[in-house]
């Protein structure tokens, strides 16, 4: 059963870069068919997908972040990176990262249904 890991830092200032990485075990993520994510979730709201690279390595975004987001992945490590640039108190989230079969940015990507498996998530905070 495959298994997610995010890990980063819990603290990032204004205006810095927010990077943060999704380490998966128990199956490739080079695996055909399959699109990595990474999705936040701000206190008191819902979930907001950020982006996904996919078995291919090919990346899509959501467009009212994707000036500041970049997903890459590191096929000799299984792993999934999130960088975020300048960052401000508003990208205070739990951040997670996400499988699933389907092409989130053309089905409901906001959506838990949509993925089949997830991390625990990381807590960021953006302060000075």
């Amino acid at each position: 059963q495959v298994q997610l890991q995010e890990s980063g830092p819990g603290l990032v200032e204004p205006a810095q870069t927010l990077s943060l990485t999704c380490t998966v075990s128990g199956g490739t993520i080079t695996l055909y068919y399959y699109y990595w994510s990474w999705i936040r979730q701000s206190p008191g709201k819902g979930l907001e997908w950020m982006g996904a690279v996919d078995y291919n390595g090919k990346t899509w975004y959501r467009p009212s972040l994707k000036s500041r987001t970049s997903i890459s992945r590191d096929t000799s490590k299984n792993q999934v990176t999130l960088q975020l640039t300048f960052v401000t108190p508003e990208d205070t989230a739990v951040y997670y990262c996400a499988r699933s079969s389907q092409n989130p940015y053309y089905t409901d990507y906001d959506s838990r249904r949509t993925y089949d498996s997830w991390g625990q998530g990381t807590h960021v905070t953006v302060s000075s």
